[in-house]
């Protein structure tokens, strides 16, 4: 692709505003060493040097949506806690809006807590409440994404189900069935609990165990002429305009009556795989709203999560080094 191209595509994504509804969180990282096991348990000790705390899941879907030149609009529900708090002052930091935040004193806030050592993860820890939130959350949250549709311009709305009770089924159905009125495409990272209730979406984006999980068809990772014909039967099945499957170290499936569909990734120094998928689902669905064609939509995604793999933690998209490696690309 040459400089004009690129840079044409993210003039593109510059001028859209991007709903994201689901599951945030904060995720912390812990850095220290081990030099010694615990006489307690057969279990390193680790000597904690440095304290971090990052915007994960939906939250983190924005940062790469904003990193990319585009507008996030993030509806979320973080509790009446230490970690709630923690949560809106990152927001506050990365210039992120809270205007779609909303409190729940029944709920905990979702944290990750990542314990590393010498660059590799030794544990993690979680805090979280995965029941679907209260009749009166979600329609305090319907509400307020409908005033937000219906007040100002929106040109995607990207679903981030996590399986921690946000993205409920009725506020799906509520929200994509209004988008569908209005023309708004709809993209979806889902997990298991909610992912046959996905239906008449324009991107669905799982990974590859996920949709192995969510369709219980007996794929084989590798096997891509199986999958690729299980996915035209879920796409049928489900009304979907898209399927894009990632498949980690063999790149990215898309489905949707293209004739190129597989699309290998570029070999990477892998540090960590934590929030690639984040990045892929914020890439795609803007390449979506700006009407890129797929196979350009498959090479942003390739290349966007892998940069963020070559990174320890979970960080978005650097635009700078995207658009570079994009310049690069011979399509």
């Amino acid at each position: 692709m040459n400089k004009a191209e690129v840079d044409e595509i993210f003039n593109r994504f510059s001028e859209i505003r991007a709903i994201v509804i689901g599951d945030a969180m904060v995720d912390t990282y812990l850095w220290g060493k081990v030099d010694r096991l615990s006489p307690e348990a057969p279990v390193p000790i680790v000597s904690v040097t440095t304290r971090e705390n990052r915007l994960g899941g939906a939250a983190n879907v924005s940062r790469n949506i904003q990193e990319l030149g585009a507008t996030p609009i993030l509806f979320a529900v973080v509790g009446d806690d230490d970690n709630g708090k923690e949560f809106l002052n990152l927001l506050g930091k990365r210039d992120v809006s809270s205007e779609g935040i909303f409190i729940d004193p029944s709920r905990n806030t979702t944290v990750k807590n990542r314990v590393i050592s010498s660059g590799k993860q030794v544990v993690r820890i979680d805090e979280e409440s995965i029941d679907y939130i209260s009749a009166e959350m979600e329609n305090k949250l319907i509400n307020a994404i409908k005033t937000e549709m219906e007040t100002h311009p929106v040109d995607v709305i990207v679903f981030v189900d996590y399986d921690k009770g946000v993205v409920t089924p009725n506020l799906f159905n509520t929200i994509n069935e209004l988008a569908q009125e209005k023309g708004i495409p709809t993209s979806v990272d889902p997990k298991k609990r909610n992912f046959s209730n996905y239906k008449n979406v324009t991107l669905f984006k799982p990974n590859f165990k996920e949709f192995v999980e969510g369709t219980r068809f007996p794929l084989k990772k590798g096997d891509l002429e199986s999958l690729r014909k299980a996915a035209e039967t879920f796409k049928t099945e489900q009304q979907l305009k898209l399927i894009l499957i990632t498949l980690s170290e063999l790149g990215i499936l898309i489905v949707n009556g293209a004739e190129e569909q597989y699309y290998p990734v570029a070999i990477r120094d892998i540090a960590d795989v934590s929030g690639a998928g984040d990045t892929v689902i914020g890439v795609a669905s803007l390449a979506m709203a700006a009407g890129l064609p797929p196979k350009i939509m498959a090479l942003m995604s390739n290349l966007a999560g892998g940069l963020v793999c070559e990174k320890v933690g979970v960080v978005p998209v650097d635009q700078t080094q995207l658009k570079k490696e994009m310049k690069s690309q011979k399509i």
